[in-house]
């Protein structure tokens, strides 16, 4: 079970709207549905699926979206959240199986950090993308909603069952998603 909802930013604040994703396909057909929403303003696509994951697509007008995945492993198993699992997002090329998912940054970890807490049998559920491990990390610009009001530590800090009421509730929306959920 999944649950996504739009935000846009408007003129006298936010405005909420859910949202099917059957006939989403891409990440660009998701930035379509956004746009249709606001053309010129700030536009979320929120969605979680089942306390697993959550993710948040941003679009302001015609720049490119940004795109933040709570667990990338966990949403890799989901058909919505392979939309947001772009190569760009993975840090492959487009159509390269031979990427080095090892050169990322997908634990959280700065380089030359060690990163022993991430050598237990977690590795032995991270999921596959295009035949390639994913970390159960968030993936992503971590910096998102920063000028929002949710800081990149508080979107990591974020659990996956309350997270968009916790990010609606940091923007002033949480009235209007709830009107929606």
């Amino acid at each position: 079970m999944y649950f996504a909802a739009l935000l846009a930013r408007t003129e006298d604040g936010w405005e909420a709207s859910d949202t099917e994703l059957d006939d989403v396909e891409t990440l660009s057909d998701l930035t379509d549905l956004a746009r249709e929403a606001s053309e010129e303003d700030t536009v979320l696509v929120l969605i979680e699926q089942e306390d697993a994951w959550f993710g948040v697509v941003r679009v302001d007008g015609e720049e490119d979206p940004r795109i933040y995945v709570s667990d990338a492993a966990a949403a890799a198993r989901s058909s919505y959240g392979e939309i947001l699992l772009t190569d760009e997002l993975l840090g492959r090329d487009p159509g390269d199986d031979d990427a080095d998912l090892d050169s990322l940054d997908l634990d959280g970890t700065e380089d030359g950090e060690p990163d022993d807490a991430h050598d237990s049998d977690d590795d032995d559920e991270d999921e596959t993308v295009a035949g390639e491990a994913v970390s159960h990390s968030p993936v992503g610009d971590r910096e998102i909603l920063a000028d929002l009001g949710v800081s990149e530590k508080e979107l990591l800090a974020l659990d996956e069952g309350d997270a968009l009421s916790t990010i609606a509730d940091a923007l002033g929306a949480a009235e209007v998603l709830e009107t929606v959920r």
